[in-house]
């Protein structure tokens, strides 16, 4: 199964919410919106459900155009990062609630829900309702009443926004998995690059309303297209700098991410940059250390918990292997292996 956009344009009071859209999404990879708050992503979403009409452009499932079909006669599930459940339902009829719209048997219902129920590890709550849940469990109830339905299309609008650290780093290991044993076609908006990272497939890059690069989600990632894709597909922010300071040929400027800026000398080839710390974050798995080299801002992501006071002078080291380097215009040019992600 397919689901294509084509060159699609929407305009909200002037103010352009979506610009020449032109993207694909398959069944069994999954597929991922990638782009700061206000990029596109839940237009593009309710677009491809039904919810709203482009100005311009169509939406293709299998070939057939269905820019004009409403939500009501799509077979889609949307799920939101705000998580909708009955209060008055049982955990079990919150998901049966669109088998028995759709007058399956009782027999299928019940194995249906029995299935999904143990894939989310909820099926010892069926009885609860959702007040008895925690956030995450009713967040597992709303994607099992998603999953349930068999749906052609099933969209998720940052799910995991609103569960803590845990729930969503579990989440997002088991959501590719648990999408493979469907034949939906699955599309998972979100503002992260690292949930981006975790969750794989394929991925289209939204700025501004414009689908700015996509496919494989590691390919993108390795390889931006130019300063724009690394800066969106980076956080912290990738470290940008002017190609002569570091003393670098044919390029205009060079980035690097924050997690290849090192402490340590790691490689004879490491360029070392003396700096001293303007800023230190602890983010509870990792520490982003801020600091000043060069006249400019570099940011250094580090595993762990590290202490730096400001003023605190430390060392950069930088492999020109990770480096990804732009012209005048701001487009990559040719791109080294680099030491890993």
């Amino acid at each position: 199964m397919t689901l294509t956009l084509n060159n699609i344009n929407l305009s909200v009071d002037g103010e352009v919410y979506l610009s020449n859209v032109t993207a694909s999404f398959k069944a069994g990879i999954f597929n991922t919106l990638l782009g700061p708050t206000l990029s596109g992503k839940t237009s593009l979403l309710r677009i491809l459900a039904g919810l709203d009409a482009p100005d311009e452009g169509t939406v293709k499932f299998n070939n057939g155009d269905i820019t004009n079909i409403p939500a009501k006669k799509r077979n889609i599930a949307f799920v939101y990062q705000q998580f909708i459940n009955y209060p008055s339902f049982s955990v079990f009829d919150n998901i049966a609630s669109p088998l028995k719209v759709a007058g399956v048997s009782k027999s299928e219902i019940n194995g249906r829900v029995e299935k999904i129920s143990s894939l989310l590890k909820i099926d010892t709550m069926l009885s609860r309702k959702p007040s008895e849940l925690s956030g995450g469990q009713q967040q597992r109830v709303a994607l099992a009443r998603a999953l349930v339905r068999n749906a052609d299309i099933i969209l998720l609008d940052e799910p995991l926004g609103n569960l803590d650290y845990k729930l969503r780093e579990e989440l997002r290991l088991e959501l590719p998995k648990l999408f493979k044993e469907t034949n939906s076609i699955v599309v998972y908006a979100t503002t992260e690059p690292e949930e981006a990272l975790m969750l794989g497939g394929n991925i289209a890059l939204l700025s501004e309303g414009k689908v700015i690069q996509s496919g494989p989600t590691m390919d993108v990632y390795r390889r931006p297209q130019n300063i724009q894709s690394a800066l969106t597909f980076s956080d912290p922010p990738i470290n940008i700098c002017a190609a002569r300071s570091l003393e670098i040929a044919n390029a205009h400027s060079i980035g690097i991410r924050p997690h290849h800026v090192k402490l340590k000398r790691r490689n004879t080839a490491d360029i070392e940059l003396n700096a001293h710390v303007t800023l230190s974050e602890i983010t509870g798995s990792e520490t982003f250390v801020h600091s000043l080299a060069l006249d400019q801002q570099w940011t250094t992501a580090i595993h762990g918990v590290h202490h730096f006071n400001a003023g605190d002078e430390i060392s950069l080291y930088l492999n020109p292997a990770n480096f990804i380097p732009f012209d005048a215009s701001g487009n990559t040019l040719a791109i080294l292996e680099s030491e890993g992600v």
